[in-house]
């Protein structure tokens, strides 16, 4: 069974959102198919689409799979965006986090946008979503 990815962020800015996620994923949308979306092909059958949706911009959660996690990094930073967050889960995963916002950086509630090695699995509280847990369970802010 074949099965295609098509994962949507809700933004609130069209004209901004599709510039800052270009930045972010080093890529200009595979299409505009309406004037309210853009969506880049990740890889073969797998999308990410941002959509005005301004009543539910904020709340997406994602994580990219980075073969080379520092090149992506540096990469990212080359195009002008730096990191919210960095460290490292108690099972060595290092991960990036970036702001939470297309157009405010570091905004204290909205989208998280990570970047994570292949293999990032962290493990959540029993009972809770991962991203429900206290921030010190789960990442470690990586040293200085």
């Amino acid at each position: 069974m074949a099965v295609d990815l098509f994962a949507g962020i809700p933004v609130s800015d069209h004209e901004r959102a599709p510039a800052w996620y270009e930045r972010l994923l080093g890529a200009t949308p595979a299409s505009l198919p309406d004037g309210v979306e853009a969506v880049w092909e990740l890889a073969e059958h797998r999308y990410l689409d941002t959509d005005l949706r301004p009543a539910h911009a904020g709340h997406a959660v994602h994580t990219l799979f980075a073969d080379d996690l520092d090149a992506w990094v540096g990469g990212i930073a080359a195009r002008g965006i730096e990191t919210a967050e960095r460290g490292t889960y108690a099972n060595g995963v290092r991960m990036v986090t970036y702001p939470r916002t297309a157009t405010r950086s570091r905004r204290p509630r909205g989208d998280r946008h990570r970047v994570a090695p292949p293999g990032h699995r962290p493990g959540a509280p029993p009972g809770r979503h991962r991203d429900h847990a206290a921030p010190a369970q789960r990442l470690r802010p990586a040293p200085a």
